[in-house]
């Protein structure tokens, strides 16, 4: 068997339907377009709906990014935020840096800054250093011995 010997099953590929062959074919005459119009003679351009304000029309004119428009504001400061929980498994010697964090994988972006929360608890003394912090989180590092400094 070679690749010129392939071919499909029969009756797997049926052939296309030849419109407008006679009345005898059953797509003749009209061939399937209905009576007269503008659909019959083939001049439909592309977003055109039937004398309807079309869609690019009917939404508001709008170039670049603006307030309001998009969730994600070119001035918008992005955080990525840490539970202090997550802190736990960081040796307390060594300061807790954003680049420590980006070395243990939980910061993934180094230009996102990192804003440490305070779902979860701490039982040792850690110094972190970040970028901005929830009042609870400042508060349970300090309750741990531990000291908060924002970057």
């Amino acid at each position: 068997m070679r690749l010129n010997d392939l071919k499909p099953d029969p009756g797997s590929r049926p052939k296309g339907m030849r419109k407008g062959r006679g009345i005898g074919s059953g797509k003749g005459r009209t061939a399937g377009r209905g009576t007269k119009g503008q659909t019959a003679r083939n001049t439909v351009r592309v977003g055109f709906e039937g004398g309807q304000t079309p869609l690019q029309r009917r939404l508001p004119f709008s170039r670049g990014i603006r307030k309001g428009l998009t969730g994600n504001l070119p001035d918008k400061t992005i955080y990525t935020p840490i539970n202090v929980g997550d802190l736990a498994k960081f040796d307390p010697a060594t300061p807790i840096t954003p680049e420590v964090l980006m070395a243990a994988h939980l910061v993934r972006n180094p230009e996102d800054k990192v804003k440490i929360l305070g779902t979860g608890e701490i039982t040792q003394a850690f110094t972190v250093r970040a970028h901005a912090f929830s009042q609870s989180a400042i508060d349970k590092i300090q309750a741990a011995g531990g000291t908060a400094e924002t970057l």
